[in-house]
């Protein structure tokens, strides 16, 4: 942008404002830029163009999820999601009175801020078995522009601070890698939205050459991968992609990012009740990432078509132990926004459940 600006005369300082003008708001005004004469001010107008993205409805969940469907410049239309967080201090107040077994259950703590799930493409060309995304088939990526958008239209009318993005929604990220990694570094700058780089998210099903793309460009943005099988072959029915990039080439770039980012790397499982979740599966996981340090995040399979059911809590129970044996810790991520069509699994750009808002 400084370089663009140069040719109107305008310096790092001013450029810099210009920048905070276009990405920390949403519709941006420069009238609203300290030190830009009228002169500029207008030309710039004149010049510059500010295509939108309209937000169609809201649908906020019984959880406080909230779904946001939005229409591109094309008509395509893609989902967002709002995510209420508590304030961390109150977070671990309460995981330390479940150590103390003076809690139990869900325990629902006041929001303190929010973290954003957007998408990055309309549609996906992966097919995952389980995903209903997936089976809307691709059209196309989103510019940098659009993936920006959801996050500023959220912000702008949000009434706690957006401190987190997952790019965990429509979408292949890491097929679209260029326009995602850009639209992160936008969303990180100081001068835009300042969203903490360690905040930002990219979930990938495993496209290998991207991944190794990522860990040679090292930047502060956390690689989350997402796999559904310990095995080839069951992988290969559940997850397209492993035609392309089997788990032989996958593993071997998840071992590369442990070492490059020195954390331990978050591997999302989709848990799929009487399918990955036996006992048998849990070794075979630790097999395969034993030489390296991951934290395996349960994701409960979410198919309102019937095909694939959640894991039972007995499954659930079995798998953890058996993976801690390995000290392999195991998480469960929470589904929110299960009645609206937001939980992980069920984009699809559809109107339903929930309380229209707005």
């Amino acid at each position: 942008m400084s370089r663009a600006l140069a040719a109107y005369g305008l310096g790092e300082r001013l450029a810099r404002k210009v920048f905070a003008c276009v990405h920390a708001r949403w519709r941006p005004n420069f009238d609203s830029v300290e030190g830009l004469s009228a002169e500029v001010r207008k030309v710039l107008a004149a010049d510059c163009a500010f295509p939108d993205i309209e937000i169609i409805e809201r649908r906020r969940a019984a959880d406080g999820f909230v779904k946001y469907l939005f229409r591109l410049h094309d008509g395509a239309e893609v989902e967002a999601v709002r995510i209420p967080l508590p304030d961390p201090a109150d977070a671990r107040a309460l995981k330390e009175k479940r150590r103390r077994g003076e809690t139990s259950g869900l325990v629902a703590l006041p929001t303190a801020k929010y973290s954003v799930c957007v998408s990055s493409q309309v549609g996906c060309a992966l097919a995952c078995a389980f995903c209903a995304t997936g089976k809307l088939g691709f059209s196309r990526n989103l510019a940098t522009w659009e993936i920006v958008a959801q996050v500023q239209a959220i912000a702008a009318e949000a009434e706690h601070p957006v401190r987190g993005v997952l790019f965990l929604g429509m979408g292949e990220p890491l097929l679209n890698y260029d326009n995602v990694m850009r639209a992160a570094r936008i969303l990180s700058h100081p001068a835009g939205l300042a969203i903490s780089a360690d905040a930002i998210s990219i979930s990938t099903a495993g496209v290998v050459p991207a991944m190794r793309r990522f860990i040679e460009e090292n930047p502060r943005f956390r690689l989350i991968v997402s796999l559904a099988a310990p095995t080839a072959e069951a992988r290969a029915s559940l997850m397209p992609i492993e035609k392309q990039w089997p788990l032989g080439d996958l593993v071997p770039a998840i071992r590369s990012y442990a070492k490059a980012s020195a954390t331990r790397v978050v591997v999302a499982y989709v848990a799929v009740g009487g399918v990955n979740m036996s006992r048998e599966d849990a070794r075979s996981l630790a097999c395969l990432f034993a030489d390296m340090r991951v934290k395996i995040d349960l994701i409960d399979v979410n198919d309102r078509s019937g095909g694939f059911r959640p894991p039972t809590e007995a499954e659930v129970s079995a798998f953890r132990d058996e993976l801690f044996k390995f000290r392999i810790p195991v998480t469960r991520r929470y589904a929110g926004g299960r009645d609206i069509g937001a939980a992980c699994g069920t984009l699809a750009a559809t109107r339903r459940g929930g309380e229209v808002i707005g």
